[in-house]
C-alpha cells in the first residue's frame, strides 16, 4: 500500500526531509491510503486488512461502512492508553507519530467520515457542497502535515485548507472517467448544467467542446485556490518550505498537464512529467520565497 506514495502528483515524504518527518509522513500516508482503499472498495473480500480489523468481507457498500466503523474503533485505540492496542499494523505504526507530534483525532476522523460520505453521496449539486466534502476528504491532510512539522497556526491552517481543497479538485479533474466508473461525479451539477454537460457526455471516450469548457472552468477555479494558499510556502523556512512548494507545484503541474491535453480528461488522467514538476517547484519558490 505504501508504495503507492510514489505515484502521487507530488512527493509524499521526499528524501531531503529529516528522517523523523519522513517516518511520520509515511505513517499518515499509510492511514490515508487505507481509509481510501476501504471507501473505494479496493480491498479484497476477506483479505488481510479486513481480517486485521475484525471483519471477513469488504466489497459492497454496507461492508465498506462496517470496515470504516472498525477502522474508527482501531483509531480510538491509537489515542487510548488502555490495552489492547491497535489491531492493524498501519494503525500501530501511526501511534508513535500521534504521540510524538501531539496530534488530535479530529483530522483522522474527518478522513474516515469523508469515505462514509462516499458511500451515501455520489453527486454534488453545488460547488459549496463539493467544498464541504473537501473539508473532510482533503483539508485534514494539510493540517496533519502542519502538526507533524510543528508549524500549525490559524493563518497557516487557512492557507493549507485552500491548497488541499485545490489539490483535491485537481485530482477530481484528472479522474473524471475513473470516478464515473465508480458511479461518482465530483463536478458540481450546477456547473454541468451551465455548460450543457450530461452524465452521458462524461461517459464518452473523449470530451466534446462542452465537456472541455467545463473542465477548463473547474481547472481555473482550482488554480485560483492554489494561488490563494501559496503564501503558506513563504511563511515557513528550510526543508519544510521545499516540501510545501512541492505540494503547490504538484497541483500547478497537474493543471498544466490538463491544459496540455486541451482539457480532455476522459481518455485518462493527464499526468505531469517530473521535469514539469521540478520547473514548477522552482517557479513556486521564486514566487513565494
Amino acid at each position: 500500500m505504501l508504495d503507492q506514495a510514489t505515484h502521487e502528483n507530488f512527493p509524499v515524504a521526499p528524501f531531503f526531509l529529516p528522517r523523523a518527518w519522513r517516518a511520520d509522513l509515511m505513517a499518515l500516508y499509510g492511514f490515508a491510503r487505507l481509509v481510501d482503499d476501504i471507501g473505494d472498495g479496493d480491498l479484497a473480500p476477506g483479505g488481510g486488512d479486513a481480517v486485521l480489523l475484525g471483519l471477513d468481507h469488504a466489497q459492497d457498500g454496507e461492508d465498506r461502512l462496517a470496515l470504516l466503523d472498525a477502522l474508527e474503533a482501531d483509531l480510538h485505540r491509537v489515542f487510548s492508553d488502555r490495552a489492547p492496542g491497535p489491531k492493524h499494523p498501519l494503525m500501530r505504526r501511526l501511534g508513535p507519530t500521534v504521540r510524538r507530534c501531539a496530534l488530535t483525532p479530529e483530522p483522522f476522523l474527518g478522513l474516515i467520515e469523508a469515505n462514509r460520505q462516499d458511500q451515501r453521496i455520489s453527486r454534488y449539486g453545488t460547488y459549496d457542497d463539493l467544498a464541504a466534502y473537501c473539508e473532510l476528504s482533503a483539508n485534514p491532510v494539510g493540517r496533519l502535515v502542519l502538526g507533524v512539522t510543528g508549524t500549525s497556526s490559524p493563518e497557516r491552517i487557512r492557507l493549507s485548507d485552500a491548497i488541499c481543497t485545490a489539490l483535491q479538485l485537481v485530482e477530481h479533474l484528472q479522474d473524471v472517467a475513473e470516478d464515473l466508473g465508480r458511479d461518482r461525479i465530483y463536478l458540481p451539477a450546477e456547473d454541468m448544467k451551465r455548460f450543457g454537460v450530461t452524465e452521458a457526455d462524461l461517459a464518452a471516450p473523449t470530451g466534446d467542446a462542452s465537456v472541455r469548457a467545463l473542465i477548463a472552468f473547474e481547472a481555473e477555479r482550482a488554480g485560483e485556490l492554489l494561488d490563494e494558499g501559496a503564501p503558506l510556502v513563504g511563511s515557513v523556512h528550510g526543508r519544510l518550505k521545499l516540501l510545501l512548494a512541492g505540494f503547490v507545484a504538484g497541483g500547478r503541474a497537474a493543471l498544466q498537464a490538463v491544459a496540455a491535453a486541451d482539457h480532455d480528461v476522459l481518455p485518462g488522467p493527464p499526468k505531469p512529467t517530473k521535469l514539469s514538476l521540478l520547473r514548477e517547484v522552482g517557479a513556486t519558490l521564486r514566487r513565494e520565497g
